[in-house]
C-alpha cells in the first residue's frame, strides 16, 4: 500500500504526542523521585506523623489504607462478581431487566467520585448508622454507629468500584467460548457446574485483572472519603469499624493544604506521594503478570 502525505502527517503528530506524554511522565515521575525518595526511611514507613505534620512518619495512613482496601475488597468485588456473571450467564439478552442494569451500570461509572462521598455521608453514615444507633442504643447523647468512620468509608468506595468490577468481569466472561459451555452441557453438567468449572477458570485472568484494577482505583480516591471516615491527623490506629483512620492520599491533601508549614512538609508531601504511587504501580504490576500469566496458560501448545 501507498503511503500518502497525510499518512505521514498523521504519524507523525501521533509520533510528537507520545513523545509530549513520555516527557511529561519522565519529569513529574523524576520530581517525586528526586525529592522523595531520600525521605522514604525505615522511620519514615514505620513511625506516626507528629502535630505538624512536618516530622514523624506515615504508618498509620499505610495501615489505614491496607485496611480500608481490605474492606472495600471484601464487601464490593463478590457483589461485583456475582452480578457478572448473572447479567453474562443467566440473564437473557432480551431480559429488560439485564439492560437496566447495564445502563445503571454505565452511568455509575460515570458519576464524579465526589457524589459517592456524599452519598456515602447520606445512605451510610446517616441513614443506616442512625437507624442502627436508634435500634440498637436508643436515645444516645452522641452517635456510634452513625458516625463516618473506616466501615462507611470502605462501603463507599465499594459502591464506587462495583462498576469496574462488573464490566471487566463481564467482558472476561465473554471471552470463553460458546463450544466450551455447550460441551459442558452436552455431557451433563448442570448451569451451574459449567460456570463454576468451566467458564470461571477459562475467564480468571481477564477477572483478576478487572478485579485488582478496580481495587487500585478505589485505593487511590480521596474525594469520598473526605465525608466518610478519613482523618487529617490521627496517630492512633483503627482498631474498631468504627474508627476513624488516615489514608495516604488524604495525608498528601493534608499535607499540601492544611500543614501549618507547608514548605516544611514538602519532604514528607513528596515520599508520601512517592509510597503510594508505589502500592498503586504495584497492583497494576500484578495485575500484568496474572493477564500475561493466563494468556499463556490458555494459549494452544
Amino acid at each position: 500500500m501507498n503511503k500518502t502525505g497525510k499518512d505521514y502527517l498523521l504519524a507523525a503528530l501521533s509520533g510528537l504526542a507520545l513523545v509530549i506524554i513520555l516527557v511529561i511522565l519522565v519529569v513529574l515521575f523524576g520530581e517525586i523521585l528526586w525529592n522523595g525518595a531520600p525521605v522514604v526511611t525505615a522511620e519514615f514507613l514505620t513511625e506516626a506523623p507528629t502535630a505538624d505534620m512536618t516530622g514523624g512518619g506515615i504508618f498509620p495512613a499505610i495501615y489505614g489504607t491496607v485496611f480500608m482496601t481490605l474492606l472495600m475488597t471484601i464487601a464490593g468485588v463478590p457483589i461485583g462478581l456475582a452480578t457478572a456473571i448473572w447479567l453474562n450467564e443467566y440473564a437473557s439478552s432480551r431480559s429488560k431487566i439485564a439492560a437496566i442494569i447495564r445502563t445503571a451500570i454505565h452511568n455509575l461509572a460515570g458519576v464524579p467520585s465526589i457524589v459517592f462521598g456524599l452519598f456515602g455521608l447520606g445512605f451510610f453514615v446517616i441513614f443506616v448508622g442512625g437507624t442502627m444507633d436508634s435500634l440498637i442504643y436508643g436515645d444516645i447523647p452522641r452517635p456510634i454507629w452513625g458516625q463516618p468512620s473506616i466501615l462507611w468509608a470502605s462501603l463507599t468506595l465499594a459502591v464506587l468500584t462495583l462498576p469496574v468490577v462488573i464490566v471487566t468481569t463481564e467482558e472476561a466472561l465473554k471471552t470463553v467460548p460458546g463450544e466450551l459451555r455447550d460441551a459442558s452441557l452436552a455431557l451433563g453438567a448442570t448451569k451451574f457446574q459449567t460456570t463454576l468449572t468451566i467458564v470461571l477458570p477459562n475467564a480468571r485472568g481477564g477477572i483478576l485483572t478487572g478485579v485488582i484494577l478496580g481495587v487500585s482505583r478505589g485505593m487511590g480516591e480521596v474525594a469520598p472519603i473526605i465525608f466518610v471516615g478519613a482523618a487529617n491527623f490521627l496517630p492512633e490506629l483503627p482498631d474498631d469499624l468504627r474508627d476513624m483512620f488516615m489514608h495516604l492520599g488524604y495525608h498528601v491533601y493534608a499535607l499540601a493544604t492544611q500543614s501549618p508549614n507547608v514548605d516544611a512538609a514538602r519532604p514528607a508531601l513528596f515520599g508520601t506521594v512517592l509510597v503510594l504511587l508505589a502500592l498503586t504501580f504495584s497492583l497494576n504490576l500484578i495485575a500484568i503478570i496474572i493477564r500475561s500469566r493466563s494468556r499463556r496458560a490458555l494459549r494452544p501448545s
